[in-house]
């Protein structure tokens, strides 16, 4: 079933990888919008589901998410995080850089012990604010899902000109303040095999993770219902032998199943 998140906060929700997670949805309430339009995302084709409602405005996200956390402080359960996620990709908002800094000040007041993690696709971080707003949060979590061009625009299918080696610039211009994030998966897509765990797309993808030299790398696989059939789940043992790759690199890894 498709999943569109309500705006802009949503949750907390429990998250395999940032553990109590309060959603900060950049996004309309109504759809998607997203710089790609993965087939295995959960919020379904861009197509499918195009928004009618407008953009949160800055002044509405710090309403909403003061009165949350308010409610948190007094009711319950802190934060262990707080996640721009949501219905598409948040960097596309033309005021996400005062937003981070709104977030981080009303972090600081309320739950000072919670991390601000970015969901990201990575598509907008060649923009100057952009770049300075993630280097100010704890986690700046880029996805990197292959190097190879081709499987890109099968898998993650950019909207617009997409160059993964400009890209991959771009996060090392980091300097190691990232996370890159991979989804593995297997199964058919338009008669194409989509198995990425093989080391014909793990090794070239390894090395330009060596050079984007992050402080971790997430790796996961498919958890929720997609909106391309026959997507099916990289196995554990998969996931484990790409995990110990990265970690050999002096890298470290967290694997979700």
């Amino acid at each position: 079933m498709t999943v569109i998140y309500p705006s802009p906060i949503f949750g907390p929700v429990h998250s395999r990888r940032l553990g109590v997670s309060l959603g900060i949805n950049l996004l309309p309430a109504d759809g998607k919008l997203c710089s790609f339009d993965c087939i295995y995302c959960e919020c379904g084709f861009n197509g499918d589901h195009r928004p009618h409602q407008s953009l949160p405005t800055k002044e509405e996200v710090h309403q909403a998410l003061e009165a949350k956390l308010i409610d948190m402080l007094q009711n319950g359960p802190a934060p262990d995080v707080l996640t721009f996620a949501g219905n598409g990709e948040p960097t596309m908002h033309p005021d996400f850089p005062a937003i981070i800094a709104d977030t981080l000040a009303l972090r600081d007041t309320y739950f000072p012990e919670a991390k601000v993690s970015v969901l990201s696709n990575a598509t907008m971080i060649h923009k100057p604010k952009v770049h300075d707003a993630l280097l100010k949060v704890d986690n700046n979590i880029l996805k990197l899902d292959t190097i190879d061009a081709a499987y890109i625009h099968l898998l993650d299918r950019p909207v617009g000109n997409y160059h993964v080696d400009a890209i991959i610039e771009d996060m090392k211009a980091f300097g190691g303040q990232c996370i890159v994030q991979t989804m593995f998966l297997k199964g058919i897509y338009q008669g194409h095999d989509m198995d990425n765990t093989t080391d014909k797309f793990v090794l070239p993808w390894l090395e330009k993770v060596k050079l984007i030299a992050p402080r971790q790398v997430m790796i996961y696989t498919i958890d929720r219902e997609t909106p391309a059939q026959g997507l099916l789940k990289a196995t554990h043992e998969e996931l484990d032998r790409i995990g110990e790759l990265v970690r050999q690199q002096g890298i470290d890894c967290s694997v979700s199943y």
